[in-house]
């Protein structure tokens, strides 16, 4: 079984093959000391209980643990642990990379489309088979799609590593819409439209395209506009945490596109993924307040 770690993956290939093991799975509030030793302060947090679990053996259960060019965290992470197996530090499953090519030119396209193509010979998987799987793909809808009865609350900004922020949401009666790392990674890639008579290279222009990943070239303003328009919320959360070093930089324009919708929101930045910093209880009494 192949387990991801990180955004813009193929799901349908790994599926296609039988062996999609889904996210990697990760305690976020575990004792990361060995990781420490290894990991960067800037790396996304996430990686520290990745690199710990890896040490520990709790992955050994996985063929090998598929990384993503299209984020940051996810491609250094991959060689470090590349190394430290290299160094007989590290054991574990086998450590794989999928390029993905976020420029928006074709050769970007024709270079993500090559990558999976060589994946699939070795996860012995046809065009026949893929396209099989895509088209599956074609009659799910995202549960995201659904709009609740009540007040709903969209959270956006980083992604959270579990549903704590969203259970913070769901205390005061709002419906959330809150992003978690999993979420961010298992995301997209599920419809394609279109002819799947190449389906390798409809994929691959839908991971090349699609917005995720640290390395997407969305405009950040836009994707929180496309957010509000699909999710008509009551209320909106922009929380990122302190290691999102791209925020000052999209702030501004995020704060005129939430100007313009006239939302109540709740601005959050250079938080503590794990929330020890009383985000939960300082979106609850926002919340509250917008209620009232």
């Amino acid at each position: 079984m192949i387990a991801i770690a990180g955004p813009d993956l193929p799901h349908a290939l790994l599926r296609a093959a039988g062996c999609h093991g889904g996210s990697l799975p990760l305690d976020a509030d575990r004792h990361c000391e060995r990781a420490g030793r290894w990991v960067e302060d800037k790396f996304f947090p996430w990686a520290f209980p990745v690199v710990e679990h890896w040490l520990d053996g709790d992955y050994d259960r996985f063929d090998a643990v598929l990384f993503s060019r299209a984020d940051d965290t996810s491609q250094r992470l991959y060689y470090y642990l590349c190394e430290l197996q290299r160094r007989g530090l590290a054991k574990g499953p086998e450590p794989l990379m999928l390029d993905v090519a976020k420029i928006t030119r074709a050769s970007s396209v024709l270079r993500t489309g090559e990558k999976l193509r060589e994946l699939a010979v070795r996860l012995g998987v046809d065009e026949a088979a893929l396209a099989v799987e895509m088209a599956r793909g074609n009659g799910k809808q995202s549960s995201a799609d659904a709009h609740p009865s009540g007040p709903l609350c969209l959270v956006t900004g980083s992604p959270a590593p579990d549903q704590r922020l969203a259970d913070a949401v769901r205390a005061t009666g709002f419906a959330a819409v809150a992003e978690t790392l999993e979420d961010s990674w298992m995301a997209g890639n599920e419809v394609f439209a279109g002819d799947l008579a190449d389906p390798f290279a409809a994929l691959a222009q839908r991971l090349s395209t699609q917005d995720a990943g640290s390395r997407s070239f969305t405009d950040p303003a836009d994707r929180l506009r496309a957010k509000i328009e699909r999710h008509r919320p009551s209320a909106v959360v922009v929380w990122r945490i302190e290691e999102d070093e791209a925020q000052c930089w999209h702030l501004p324009a995020e704060r005129v596109v939430l100007a313009e919708s006239g939302i109540p929101h709740l601005i959050l930045t250079r938080r503590d993924w794990l929330a020890r910093d009383g985000a939960a209880d300082e979106i609850t009494a926002f919340l509250r307040e917008v209620g009232s």
